[in-house]
């Protein structure tokens, strides 16, 4: 399922649904870890711990993000490259750029 459909100049993909529920579930997850941060900055918890919870966001964030690039990878990019699209290859080491500042 291609990324490459546009609507009004933005790419969409249809997702299947485990695997729309899979990264929604991590979506949900890392929501519940920012409420509880922002439970115990309001309950003046110590720094460290709050610290502590902040780097099990950032990790689970990272996780998150690695598995939506894998799939991105294994589908759009692949499915762009087969299309002839080499435009993918371009859009895909742009993205990398981002994520490794």
């Amino acid at each position: 399922m291609p990324c490459n459909c546009q609507q009004e100049n933005i790419k969409h993909k249809q997702r299947g649904t485990d695997e729309k529920k899979d990264l929604i579930t991590r979506l949900n997850r890392i929501e519940g870890q920012v409420r509880g941060i922002r439970t115990m900055v309001e309950e003046d918890r110590y720094c460290v711990d709050i610290v502590t919870q902040v780097s099990a966001i950032q990790s689970a964030l990272n996780g998150f993000n690695k598995e939506l690039l894998a799939r991105h990878i294994k589908t759009c990019v692949s499915d762009d490259i087969q299309a002839g699209n080499e435009e993918a290859v371009d859009e895909l080491c742009d993205l990398l750029k981002k994520l490794m500042k």
